[in-house]
C-alpha cells in the first residue's frame, strides 16, 4: 500500500493563460448553433415531417418572428463577440428549452423539439460560461459531500459500512430514480424506440458485470486506501491496487457502463445519452479537480502512477499489476521491518541495561 502524504487540500482556480482560447471556444459554438438555427428553420419550412416532430401544432411563423432574432442572430451576435449578445442568446434559448418541456409533456407533441433545445441550452450556458468568465466555474460544483476531504476514519469495518450505504444511495439516485425519470419523459413525448429482445439481454448481463467493477473498485478505495468513493471521504492513501493497477477511473468507468446499460434494458434511448453525456460533463468538469486534488496529496507518487495507468483505457499488461503489487509488499515490508527494527532495538537497549544493572548489584 502507497504511503499518504498529509499535505492539505486545496484548489485553485485555473490560470488565465488559455482564456482567450477558452473564449475562442465559446464563439464558435454560437457560430455553430447560429447556422444550425438557420438550418432547422429552412427545414420547418421545407420538411412537414420536420416541423411536426419539433414544432407540434405551433404557428412556425409566429415563432419564428421571435425565436430567429433571438436565438439565429442572437448566436451569431454572440460569435462575434458582443457580450450583451451572450445574455440573450443564453436566456432566450433556457426559456425555450423550459417551455418546449412544459409544451411536450402537457401536449405530448414537439418531443424531438424539446429534446434539440435542452442540449442547446445546455451547451449554451457553457459556451456563455467561456465567453463571459473565460472559464467554466465548475469548482462551485465541488461543495458539500462533493468537495475534496480526506477520510477522517481508518477502521476498515467502518469504511466498508459506509461505502455500502454511498453506493446504495448514489446507483438509486443516478441509475434509478433519474433513469426512471428520462424514462417517463421518453414516452409522455412519443420518442420511444422499440429495442430488439437480445439488446435487451444484453443490457442486463452488461449491468451486472460494470456493477462488479463498481464494487471491486469500492472496496478496494476501503481495504487499500482507507477512505471511501464519496468526495467527502476520500482515501487516505494512493489506490494502486485492485482494478486501479490496470485504469485510473474504474469507478467512473462502471458508473457510465452502468448507465448505458441500464438504458438498454428498459430500451431507453435517451437514458443512453444521458449517461454519455454525464460521462463528458463528469471528465471536463469534475475529472479535473480530483486529480488536482490527488495530486497535490500525494505528489510525485501520483504522477508516477499517472504516467504508468492509463485514464480511461484499461492496460492489462501482467508486468505493470506484477510491479504495482510488488512496489505495494515492498512498502509493507519496510514498514514492518523498520517498526521491528525499532522494537529490537528497545529490546536491546533494555536487555544491556538490565546486565549493567546485575553487574553493579
Amino acid at each position: 500500500m502507497s504511503r499518504s502524504m498529509k499535505m492539505p487540500s486545496r484548489h485553485k482556480r485555473p490560470t488565465t493563460a488559455n482564456k482567450p482560447l477558452r473564449i475562442f471556444h465559446g464563439r464558435m459554438y454560437f457560430a455553430l448553433q447560429a447556422l444550425a438555427g438557420a438550418a432547422w428553420w429552412l427545414g420547418v419550412i421545407t420538411l412537414p415531417t420536420l416541423r411536426e416532430a419539433t414544432l407540434g401544432s405551433l404557428d412556425p411563423l409566429l415563432v419564428s418572428a421571435i425565436d430567429i432574432p433571438l436565438f439565429v442572430i442572437g448566436s451569431a451576435l454572440a460569435a462575434l463577440n458582443f457580450r450583451w449578445a451572450v445574455w440573450v442568446a443564453v436566456s432566450w434559448t433556457a426559456l425555450v428549452a423550459v417551455c418546449m418541456v412544459i409544451y411536450a409533456t402537457i401536449t405530448t407533441e414537439a418531443g424531438l423539439g424539446a429534446v434539440l433545445m435542452v442540449a442547446a441550452a445546455v451547451g449554451s450556458v457553457i459556451a456563455g460560461a467561456l465567453m463571459l468568465l473565460g472559464r467554466i466555474p465548475s469548482d462551485r460544483l465541488i461543495v458539500g459531500p462533493f468537495s475534496f476531504h480526506s477520510s477522517r476514519t481508518r477502521v476498515r469495518s467502518q469504511l466498508l459500512l459506509r461505502t455500502t450505504i454511498q453506493l446504495v444511495v448514489f446507483w438509486g439516485v443516478f441509475l434509478v430514480i433519474l433513469p426512471a425519470i428520462i424514462n417517463s419523459f421518453e414516452q409522455r413525448w412519443n420518442l420511444s424506440v422499440k429495442f430488439p429482445i437480445l439488446v435487451l439481454v444484453a443490457g442486463f448481463a452488461i449491468l451486472a458485470l460494470a456493477s462488479v467493477l463498481g464494487v471491486w473498485s469500492a472496496r478496494a478505495i476501503a481495504n487499500f486506501g482507507s477512505g471511501t468513493p464519496l468526495p467527502a471521504e476520500m482515501a487516505n492513501h494512493l489506490v494502486v491496487r485492485g482494478p486501479y493497477a490496470f485504469v485510473r477511473n474504474p469507478m467512473a468507468i462502471a458508473g457510465i457502463v452502468q448507465g448505458a446499460a441500464i438504458g438498454l434494458f428498459i430500451g431507453s434511448w435517451m437514458v443512453i445519452a444521458y449517461a454519455v453525456a454525464g460521462s463528458l460533463l463528469w471528465n471536463w468538469l469534475i475529472r479535473p479537480h480530483e486529480e488536482a486534488d490527488l495530486r497535490e496529496r500525494f505528489g510525485t507518487e501520483f504522477d508516477d502512477y499517472a504516467a504508468r495507468v492509463s485514464c480511461w483505457i484499461p492496460r492489462f499488461s501482467s508486468s505493470d499489476s506484477d510491479d504495482w503489487a510488488a512496489e505495494a509488499e515492498t512498502s509493507v515490508d519496510e514498514t514492518s521491518a523498520d517498526e521491528a527494527s525499532v522494537s529490537n532495538g528497545n529490546g536491546n537497549e533494555q536487555d544491556s541495561t538490565k546486565d549493567s544493572t546485575n553487574r553493579k548489584e
